[in-house]
């Protein structure tokens, strides 16, 4: 989704009373759910699980965007096994255009950060791989270990970043949730 598609759909769910923006002095906006918005979850969620549970996976697998995972992924991270110093990791998608193929994730007192240019801080962690098997891993069709046994996902760095990155990496809402044939 283009940013300023992006926008327009925010705008339309604050109008329809579903989202409350909060706008701060910095120019920045923090949206959530209004009360109308948080009756929808049951619903959304609902679907989510239907879909995770009889939707072929591979469906899921086609395109796909990194900004959108990159953005799941954020809201996801678990900080409590992450070091309490400022921590820099990098993801790389090798086969995306130069525009969409870095993505950081800076976490600091606990606080996640994602930008999609190099913030100028020493690196902890690089993860490479493509953008279908961190998909994967995020969506709990695969796991960190599957991917590097198989070569799609390499990982340098931090040894111990490293070795918690499934702890750490966070999963969507809807990976726990089993899945059946259609």
């Amino acid at each position: 989704m283009s940013p300023a598609l992006l926008s327009k759909r925010l705008r339309e769910l604050e109008q329809a009373g579903i989202v409350i923006v909060d706008r701060f002095p910095n120019g920045t906006s923090r949206y959530r759910l209004s009360e109308a918005g948080e009756d929808l979850r049951p619903i959304i969620m609902g679907l989510g699980n239907w879909a995770q549970r009889w939707m072929e996976s591979r469906l899921f697998l086609q395109k796909l965007d990194p900004s959108l995972l990159m953005w799941d992924m954020r809201r996801n991270v678990d900080t409590s096994h992450l070091p309490r110093h400022r921590c820099t990791i990098q993801f790389l998608y090798p086969e995306l255009s130069a525009s969409q193929k870095s993505w950081w994730l800076v976490v600091e007192n606990g606080v996640v950060d994602l930008c999609n240019f190099d913030p100028g801080y020493e690196l902890d962690l690089l993860v490479r791989s493509s953008l279908k098997s961190m998909t994967a891993i995020w969506m709990g069709l695969s796991t960190v270990m599957q991917e590097a046994d198989a070569h799609q996902l390499d990982v340098q760095g931090d040894p111990d970043l490293a070795r918690t990155i499934q702890k750490w990496l966070g999963l969507s809402a809807f990976a726990a949730v089993p899945r059946k044939a259609p």
